[in-house]
């Protein structure tokens, strides 16, 4: 049964408190964040240099992550905040202690 069971997340980038905002999905977070940090890959993340994950969530279907993506790209500006705030008030990039 584990051989079935994927895991997808949904993820918010900043480069600073309050700054700019990156919604993503990926089925790898660890992976992502680190092309993210390393720059990898070219485009609005590297551009502006959002490198540091404030916020995820975990689904089990792609199709779940993708509607909740799309649900939070449409969110105001302020709802995004709050939700980041919610569990990381001090804006501390969550990956800051991943081994890469």
């Amino acid at each position: 049964m584990r051989g079935n069971y994927h895991q997808y997340y949904v993820y918010i980038l900043s480069n600073k408190k309050n700054g700019t905002l990156y919604i993503g999905v990926t089925n790898d977070l660890e992976r992502r964040i680190f092309e993210h940090k390393r720059k990898m890959i070219s485009g609005f993340t590297s551009k502006y240099d959002l490198n540091k994950l404030m916020y995820f969530e975990q689904f089990q279907y792609v199709n779940d992550a993708i509607k909740r993506e799309k649900q939070l790209k449409n969110w105001n500006r302020q709802w995004k905040i709050d939700l980041i705030e919610k569990t990381n008030q001090n804006w501390i990039d969550l990956s800051i202690d991943w081994k890469y």
